[in-house]
């Protein structure tokens, strides 16, 4: 069964069922070749045997037995076998006689045998095969007399009596070849049965199988149909349920998330336009704060500077909230991968050599250039802000079967990313250092960036240089579909 494991399971439900229809036909013909053989057999011998002894109970022998008499006797008994003709073999201490002209079959009377009858004067007898594969069977019967009221004595003589059983045997074979011959048809017959039982219970299971893979690719609502109240009736009524079930959960995640995403808009929205009067507000106070004392002007930069912050965020959050929504796209254009570099790095005054850029010229890619900038200033300004400079920038291209790829690399000169940090780098609100609550990130710097990444067909994963540091590498398309 091993070797039937890698085929299908209807497949293997027909070979189960015939091999069990085989198993079955065998020990039944086993069973009852055994059981007739045995019956044949007995019915034969105990037939030979009676017959040999009530032969010899109506014959007259006078004591001591002359060669003559012996022979009378032999040939008389020899007449009269059955079921089948039979040689007898008599012997009377060196005298020796045979009912056969040529008895060659006296070769079948073992010393066994002899010493069998010479133990049992009742007689007894063997099946033996001589040298050509014959069956024969052979009986030995002490003649023996009865005194008045005394016990039997033997005389003497015995007789042996040599049948041969070719007839039963034949019997049995013709018996075993039956059975070889109904065996085939009832095999085939039995494959009607087999295909039956595979179909009753391969189409739930297919049926199971297909609803699960509508299941799998998000159709909740996929039920099966029940039929019966079998094991397998019972497992598509549990589907069902399970099925159900996960549709109300999903309904109800779904319709959670929808809120939530909802409330985190809104609320950017509704905090947008205070948070630009306040803005513009700390501005005209940062200009006048060198008038002030000195407590109210640090309480006043405290403000302006939690106030950016704040800013930051709900952008962030409102940058969100259209991946969320799947409301983002992208404005393409072909752009100088080197140019577009740095430009980046001009704009935020990172070109004071804390930043080196390895640029390729002649790297022309189509994608969104305002959110390559968010990608690469992101990337850059992690690696500052939690690294150390210097900070490497590698650009190159890579050929695919799919079409070539834009490679970036950012590496910094930093202790590099725990390892228990590494599967959450990109999480949203994610902070390496839980006790830096304060810090100048939002902790969705990164959970932005891999979005854009996303959206232009790309990859961002994040690892640890051999030489120490962490790695940034963007793997994207230099065609990039909106």
């Amino acid at each position: 069964m091993r070797h039937l494991a890698p085929l299908g399971l209807r497949t293997r439900l027909i070979a189960a069922f015939l091999l069990v229809a085989a198993i079955s036909a065998v020990s039944t013909a086993a069973l009852t070749y055994q059981k007739a053989r045995t019956a044949i057999l007995t019915q034969s011998q105990d037939t030979a045997v009676s017959t040999l002894r009530d032969q010899l109970e109506g014959q007259t022998l006078a004591l001591p037995v002359e060669q003559h008499q012996l022979q009378r006797l032999v040939n008389e008994i020899g007449k009269r076998g059955k079921p089948h003709p039979w040689v007898v073999f008599g012997e009377y201490g060196t005298l020796r006689a045979s009912s056969n002209v040529t008895p060659a079959t006296s070769a079948v009377l073992t010393d066994r045998l002899r010493r069998q009858v010479a133990a049992h004067p009742h007689g007894a007898f063997q099946r033996v095969q001589d040298a050509r594969g014959e069956t024969y069977l052979t009986i030995g019967m002490p003649a023996v007399f009865s005194p008045a009221g005394a016990s039997d004595r033997p005389t003497g003589v015995v007789l042996y009596a040599v049948m041969p059983l070719n007839a039963e045997e034949q019997t049995v074979d013709a018996m075993v070849e039956a059975a070889r011959q109904g065996a085939l048809p009832g095999l085939a017959i039995a494959v009607v049965p087999a295909l039956l039982a595979a179909r009753s219970v391969l189409r739930p299971v297919r049926d199971m199988r297909r609803a699960a893979t509508h299941l799998g690719r998000g159709r909740l609502d996929t039920r099966i149909e029940v039929r019966g109240s079998d094991e397998l009736a019972g497992l598509a009524r549990t589907f069902n349920e399970t099925a159900r079930a996960l549709e109300e959960s999903v309904a109800e995640l779904r319709e959670a998330e929808v809120r939530a995403r909802r409330f985190a808009s809104d609320v950017s929205h509704e905090l947008r336009t205070p948070l630009a009067g306040m803005l513009a507000v700390t501005e005209v106070l940062d200009e006048d704060a060198g008038q002030l004392d000195p407590d109210t002007a640090k309480a006043l930069r405290l403000i302006s500077a939690e106030t950016g912050k704040l800013a930051v965020l709900v952008e962030d959050l409102m940058e969100i909230s259209r991946f969320d929504a799947r409301a983002a796209g992208l404005n393409l254009d072909d752009v100088d991968i080197a140019e577009a570099v740095g430009k980046t790095l001009e704009r935020r005054h990172w070109d004071d050599g804390r930043v080196t850029a390895d640029l390729p010229e002649g790297i022309r890619a189509r994608l969104d250039p305002r959110r390559f900038d968010v990608i690469l200033a992101n990337l850059v300004g992690n690696a500052l802000r939690h690294g150390s400079a210097p900070v490497r920038i590698s650009v190159r291209t890579r050929p695919r079967p799919d079409g070539e790829r834009l490679l970036i690399e950012v590496t910094d000169s930093g202790p590099g990313i725990a390892a228990e940090v590494l599967p959450h780098i990109f999480d949203r609100f994610f902070k390496a250092d839980s006790a830096r609550t304060r810090s100048a990130g939002s902790g969705l710097g990164l959970a932005i960036t891999l979005e854009n990444v996303r959206l232009h067909g790309g990859t961002l994963s994040a690892a640890n240089a051999p030489a120490g540091g962490a790695v940034f590498t963007l793997d994207m398309p230099l065609e990039a579909t909106a």
